[in-house]
């Protein structure tokens, strides 16, 4: 059935794509009124095979289309339907909070006894922000290089809302950082607030006794687990929210807009295939990390968290492939679980180039000073992110809320969103397992022998 379904739309998507080029290029005079039903056409055996397959991915993908063609022959339509975009987008604010609060709190109080990591921990840490500042510095040039956000004109119904944005001095910066009130810190979106409150709540938390501490432990790992919960029933309706946020802008801006879209997704992934070769590759090289067998060995998990957009859907095989890479197994159990929360290079260089997208498309002039104190908070509150699908988005609005920027770009973000996330959510769980190898060397355990032999193992294992 799915099958023949995916021929029929094979079938009207290039008979529809043909009679668009033609009129185009007026090589064939095709009345409108045809060329928008051959294009529905198109679109409505699309949305059957959407809804048949039941894939987040493949429903937001034609979503993304759908979206577009609504704001583009319907564009009164296209601005009416804002209200359902507002809606996911509210959903997704409730989560920042506690997820924020939980995931900080579990891991500074599950991670904290140095006296029992030893010097695994300390160095661990270190590794983690160092690369991690890479990753941020490397989205902000790329994002100042190729300024994909320039040039988008938001129409004056959004600049209507938009918030004024008051200079501030650093003491200002400095005092706000600090919470007066948790409550109003919640309320008022103020997540560098929520973060500082974490980690002191956090660091308390770890001081108590084992038995007191791991019962609160307990509880905030479950509460992280169902915002995890909540944030995936939100993305059901993530395809509503995604089409509608595309016909909005379409139909408001123009089909022109998607060409800055086209520009991001570029500068995304153009900056990730930099970091991996400027920062990841000398990383081996320094410690004598084999490249080719590296990638070898971790080439399944990566490829896990590349179609699933998780990165802990690939958990349990990185962890695997990494023992047999000769990385014992109390580093590996160690390192890996905790880059999951303090090193996800990938998600990290995402944030910062899209907050300065966001900068540039609403106009909002940021300084050099103004873009590292940005690495400063998205060095603390990228901590927060969880490997599931597009946790990164919650992070994304909690920092733009922070700097006072309009959200709306966030919207066209959003239309992309799951492409970007495929390449930075690889490149998370590339950074982990080099983190377990890089740890090792340095604690001098790392099995070299095992190491060497490990494409031997690996071609055993498809034999097998």
């Amino acid at each position: 059935m799915k099958s023949k379904i995916t021929l029929i739309n094979i079938v009207l998507c290039f008979i529809a794509a043909v009679a668009s080029l033609l009129n185009a290029y007026d090589l064939v005079a095709i009345p409108e009124s045809i060329l928008i039903g051959l294009r529905w056409s198109a679109l409505t055996g699309l949305i059957i095979y959407a809804i048949l397959k039941r894939n987040l991915t493949t429903s937001i993908l034609i979503s993304m289309l759908v979206g577009t063609e609504i704001g583009y022959d319907f564009p009164e339509v296209g601005v009416q339907v804002h209200f359902l975009r507002q809606i996911f987008l509210q959903m997704i604010k409730t989560v920042i909070a506690p997820l924020l609060f939980a995931t900080l709190v579990a891991g500074i109080a599950g991670h904290s006894d140095l006296k029992q990591v030893g010097r695994m921990g300390w160095k661990s840490l270190l590794y983690f922000e160092v690369v991690t500042t890479f990753a941020l510095l490397i989205g902000l040039f790329f994002a100042n290089w190729f300024k994909p956000g320039e040039g988008i004109i938001p129409p004056e119904a959004l600049n209507v809302a938009l918030p004024s944005v008051q200079s501030q001095g650093w003491q200002e910066v400095i005092l706000h950082s600090f919470p007066e009130n948790i409550a109003k810190s919640i309320y008022n979106g103020e997540v560098l607030q929520i973060v500082v409150f974490s980690v002191l709540f956090g660091v308390s938390l770890a001081l108590l006794p084992a038995e007191k501490k791991q019962k609160f432990v307990n509880g905030v790992e479950l509460l992280a687990e169902v915002m995890f919960k909540f944030t995936k029933i939100i993305m059901l309706f993530a395809p509503i929210g995604v089409g509608a946020a595309i016909a909005e802008t379409v139909g408001h801006m123009g089909i022109d807009v998607l060409k800055n879209l086209a520009l991001l997704l570029a500068t995304l992934y153009v900056a990730l295939i930099a970091f991996v070769l400027l920062v990841f590759v000398p990383i081996m090289l320094f410690a004598r990390i084999p490249i080719i067998k590296f990638v070898k060995t971790i080439f399944e998990p990566v490829s896990i968290a590349f179609a699933t957009t998780s990165s802990e859907s690939a958990l349990p095989k990185a962890m695997e492939k990494m023992e047999k890479f000769g990385v014992p197994r109390q580093i590996v159990s160690f390192v890996m679980p905790t880059g999951y929360s303090f090193n996800l290079d990938g998600s990290t260089l995402y944030l910062a180039l899209a907050t300065v997208f966001v900068a540039q498309a609403t106009g909002t002039e940021m300084t050099l000073g103004q873009q590292l104190s940005m690495v400063l908070l998205l060095m603390l509150t990228s901590k927060g992110v969880a490997g599931i699908p597009r946790a990164t988005l919650v992070i994304l609005l909690g920092a733009i809320a922070n700097f006072g920027m309009p959200e709306w770009p966030v919207l066209l973000i959003m239309g992309i969103d799951e492409l970007m996330d495929m390449a930075r959510t690889s490149v998370n769980v590339v950074g982990n397992c080099l983190a377990t190898a890089v740890v090792a060397r340095w604690e001098g355990e790392l099995d070299d022998e095992k190491m060497h032999n490990s494409d031997l193992i690996l071609e055993t294992e498809i034999v097998n």
